[in-house]
């Protein structure tokens, strides 16, 4: 079997749930996983889906009436448009399977007996054998879940491997509302303030992140700012970053990122801190 790809969650709120769901494993985490989830069975054994629906690349399954849930559903299927616009990712090869479950109790049921050596993770991004899987619940935040998990999958399905902090910034980046993404993430204010006393992480020491235990909180906000910076700031940034994803895609080695970022900008640090000292809407 070949190794599974998890993605728990970033941290953000309560401490309880500070790694409750993001990021990909890779590299040795990923042979841990495959470790951890030999023994997992079928998705579908005894849990009682009782609604399926299909959106673009997503098909969704619940334990609930999903009606309530259709603008989400629908904003999903656009993801996948805004990744082609902004990455140049092509569409999904696969389809997504989506598993909702209607509390956090069935939930965590549900990862135990499928993930019984996996840490509990709030919402859970899967890859095994090419086919992507996304578990989840109904609360408050599920559409955030679900757009970052989402995010993980449609890059998954087209990219043989992203490194963790870019496959976590990414995700990020397109968790919130599509009108929310470039002016209204909940990272601007601590970054700002980190900006403000000196505090700035380069890619380079982003791309040392290999585990999930070296992502905290400043490295996911971190990881998001060089995506926004990437996307929204100097031309040669957004170039340097479709062109590594593009490498990637057709198999040539693609070595750093923050090299390419260099050669593209003089002094990117220091033009990543301009671009959000004069960010304003």
């Amino acid at each position: 079997m070949k190794p599974i790809a998890l993605s728990p969650a970033s941290p953000r709120g309560k401490s309880e749930s500070r790694f409750s769901r993001r990021t990909l494993l890779a590299g040795g985490t990923a042979a841990m996983v495959a470790h951890w989830t030999s023994t997992a069975l079928p998705c579908y054994g005894a849990t009682p889906w009782i609604d399926h629906r299909n959106f673009g690349p997503f098909h969704f399954h619940a334990t609930f009436p999903m009606g309530d849930l259709t603008p989400i559903f629908q904003e999903l299927s656009a993801l996948e448009a805004e990744l082609q616009r902004t990455l140049a990712v092509p569409p999904a090869e696969q389809p997504v399977d989506v598993y909702l479950l209607g509390s956090e109790r069935e939930h965590r049921n549900l990862l135990k007996q499928l993930y019984p050596r996996v840490p509990y993770r709030r919402a859970l991004y899967v890859q095994r054998s090419g086919k992507g899987s996304v578990y989840a619940f109904q609360h408050h935040d599920l559409a955030v879940d679900l757009r970052h998990e989402c995010t993980h999958a449609l890059l998954h399905t087209n990219l043989p491997m992203v490194p963790l902090w870019l496959d976590e910034g990414l995700a990020e980046y397109f968790e919130m509302p599509a009108s929310e993404r470039a002016f209204n993430h909940p990272h601007f204010s601590k970054l700002r303030w980190n900006l403000r006393f000196g505090m700035l992480r380069g890619i380079d020491s982003l791309e040392k992140c290999h585990d999930l235990s070296e992502m905290g909180g400043a490295e996911y906000r971190f990881a998001w700012a060089w995506v926004h910076f990437m996307l929204h700031g100097p031309l040669p940034a957004h170039r340097a970053l479709l062109h590594y994803l593009s490498d990637i895609r057709h198999g040539n080695p693609p070595g750093q990122l923050s090299e390419r970022l260099d050669r593209a900008i003089p002094d990117s640090n220091k033009q990543m801190a301009q671009h959000f000292k004069r960010w304003r809407r």
